[in-house]
């Protein structure tokens, strides 16, 4: 019998891999702060100091930029934090899709729990956690991640705003078309270079 390919979480069903990540991706695919203190109170983690990691971040971004500001022009320092700030998007966009996938997991052995034809799917020995209470628990662990990733990537986009005075986007490459540029004219650019 055929099996059916795994259903795709929610969180990543509707982006492209290549798709740039930006700050309002990650806050769709993490968790907010109301379920961040959900997550927090029926798993009995500690909760995120998302204020606190926002700011502390957004302070060494700062701090770092005030450092190189005296041999840093204002261009290099923009590309500069532009790709600070892009890695730390990522991995809130990263960690966010991550979350969502076993979020998915720990549903999917939760409702198999339910059936009662599968032994494979009972709960462990006594004294011992179930696979799907395990795969819930990891799941809460990585969603307060998630969430601790997003309140550095606003830490890091707001840093980047103060210093360069600019909104942060991701980097998008141009597209580039080979025949805008002559093959001799790209040969007298390198010929400037010399040797």
């Amino acid at each position: 019998m055929a099996t059916k390919p795994a259903k795709k979480p929610a969180a990543t069903r509707n982006f492209r891999q290549d798709t740039p990540a930006t700050f309002e991706r990650a806050a769709m695919v993490c968790p907010n702060e109301q379920v961040a203190a959900s997550i927090a109170r029926h798993f009995g983690l500690d909760p995120v100091d998302y204020a606190g990691i926002r700011e502390a971040t957004e302070e060494m971004i700062g701090t770092h930029a005030k450092l190189l500001a005296d041999t840093v022009n204002e261009k290099a320092m923009a590309i500069h934090l532009q790709r600070i700030v892009g890695a730390m998007v990522s991995s809130a966009n990263s960690a966010g899709i991550f979350y969502g996938a076993k979020v998915t997991d720990a549903r999917d052995l939760t409702s198999r729990l339910a059936n009662d034809a599968r032994d494979e799917d009972r709960d462990g020995p006594l004294g011992f956690d179930s696979k799907a209470q395990r795969a819930r628990h990891f799941a809460a662990e990585v969603g307060l991640q998630a969430y601790s990733f997003l309140a550095a990537a606003e830490g890091a986009v707001d840093a980047f705003a103060a210093v360069t005075g600019n909104a942060w986007k991701p980097y998008e490459r141009p597209p580039t078309n080979p025949e805008t540029v002559s093959l001799q004219a790209a040969e007298a650019e390198l010929n400037a270079f010399g040797g």
